[in-house]
């Protein structure tokens, strides 16, 4: 006979509060965004108000910095409270009319419009819309469904599994452009050829591409001759170069361009030999809370508590009242950890910002950035993607401030952009009947002075989408 036993267990989890929450999600806000975000908010909640009144002095950046604890006591007394200071509102305004930047349709826009179309439920449509900010600059899904699943728990109170995000995601994979949403490459020109005109050279891409993916990829044409048994060597050309045409990456590339202008998170400008960093918050409504829902709840606490008809009224503006304390605070914390951030990168990459040449770019990582403003890593993280700084020559993603280092063969440190840059110019130069080998590139790269390995010049060459020497071999 087994004796049952009860055992105490102690563990210790994290769990995030929903203020936490809304300022992660506030974080990974690009500026082009927020004004929607906000305005979102402003429809949400009716205690939020937006005020005109706009402070036109210059105020230092510190001023952002500062931390203001907000009660509800503070917001029944004031009655307003803004969601931080603008910094340099009258500099910011020039700086936009030195620099204009057109707002464009962008892609996750028109999958948004598309998801709109739709005949989903609000269940389905809040799946659709998070899978659409899920989607990698490319157009991929990468993440996990069951991490997506976990997310929608987390974020949006969604209780849900994968079979119903995948139902979604079928439906995202129909938008255009074609080949978005896809899991891999091989999915995305599965997704791309179905769209395509029904003919014998589609119906067989679509096979190779299903059954001889890794044939394909290889060049091992014979291979996926005889494993298809095909005969027609006219047709299987054709549905080869009608594979070649698909679009590996149907989100673009995520590279700043000049036919892809952005709206900058940032503006760092030159004055007097210093550099001064500002947040462009230009379309940023300043938000206060309504003077008309604090009164009722001033009058419940001195007339009405004995009234049941009032007491529910007032239960309500004071969660809404909350709501809004929490949404001004994570506003003016999402100001205060952006400017922070970019302050930080401005610090380590200071020659750069002074010279503009890439050569001047210093190896940095999110390690240094989180070290040197005391913050976790994956926070550096979400503020990193998608944002953008605007020079006085140029806007960069921050994306393109962050390599790792690479010791050339004087013990020297330079960034791997400047390996990567030369690593290209060598491909590109090299006799297409005989490319170089990865060994080969390693060897005139130290040549060059650079000291790398073979393993980082294969990893350097993956990531700048260049295939093996032996698919660089030219017919």
């Amino acid at each position: 006979m087994h004796m049952q036993e009860l055992r105490l267990k102690q563990t210790l989890t994290q769990k995030l509060t929903p203020q936490q929450i809304q300022f992660i999600k506030l974080l990974q806000v690009p500026a082009i965004d927020i004004k929607a975000r906000i305005e979102k908010e402003l429809a949400e909640n009716p205690v939020l108000e937006q005020t005109d009144e706009r402070n036109e002095d210059a105020q230092v950046n510190e001023e952002a910095t500062q931390g203001e604890e907000g009660t509800l006591s503070a917001y029944l007394s004031e009655g307003t409270y803004k969601a931080g200071p603008r910094q340099y509102e009258s500099q910011a305004k020039q700086a936009r009319r030195e620099f204009p930047i057109p707002r464009k349709y962008s892609l996750n826009e028109q999958l948004l419009e598309q998801l709109n179309l739709l005949k989903l439920d609000e269940r389905q449509h809040k799946i659709g819309q998070h899978l659409i900010g899920s989607l990698e600059s490319d157009g991929y899904i990468r993440r996990d469904l069951a991490a997506i699943v976990n997310d929608l728990a987390l974020t949006q109170y969604i209780e849900t599994n994968i079979a119903e995000v995948l139902v979604v995601l079928r439906k995202i994979q129909n938008f255009d452009p074609p080949g978005m949403g896809a899991r891999n490459l091989q999915e995305c020109l599965l997704i791309q050829l179905q769209k395509r005109k029904n003919s014998p050279a589609r119906k067989l891409a679509s096979q190779i591409v299903s059954q001889e993916f890794n044939a394909f990829i290889k060049k091992h044409y014979d291979k996926i001759a005889k494993n298809l048994h095909i005969k027609d060597f006219k047709l299987l050309r054709e549905a080869i170069a009608l594979i070649s045409k698909l679009n590996p990456k149907p989100g673009g590339r995520d590279e700043v361009s000049a036919q892809q202008p952005l709206y900058p998170d940032f503006i760092v400008t030159k004055q007097d030999g210093q550099l001064q960093v500002l947040l462009n918050s230009y379309h940023t409504p300043t938000l206060k809370i309504s003077r008309y829902y604090t009164t009722i709840l001033e009058n419940y606490r001195q007339f009405g508590k004995k009234d049941e008809k009032f007491k529910e009224t007032a239960t309500f503006v004071k969660q809404k009242l909350e709501a809004a304390q929490g949404f001004i605070e994570a506003i003016k914390q999402r100001q205060q950890t952006l400017l922070h951030t970019m302050q930080a990168i401005v610090k380590l990459q200071h020659s750069f910002f002074m010279e503009e040449v890439e050569h001047a770019l210093r190896p940095m990582i999110l390690k240094d950035i989180a070290r040197e403003i005391d913050m976790d890593i994956s926070t550096i993280s979400r503020i990193v993607n998608n944002k953008s700084v605007q020079t006085d020559h140029n806007i960069y993603l921050l994306k393109f401030f962050f390599t790792e280092a690479i010791s050339t063969t004087s013990g020297e440190e330079v960034s791997n952009r400047a390996v990567k840059k030369a690593l290209l110019a060598i491909i590109q130069q090299e006799n297409k009947q005989k490319p170089t080998s990865d060994d080969q590139l390693a060897l005139i790269l130290h040549k060059k002075g650079y000291n790398i390995a073979r393993r980082t010049v294969a990893k350097y060459r993956e990531q700048l989408h260049i295939p093996v020497a032996r698919l660089r071999k030219a017919l």
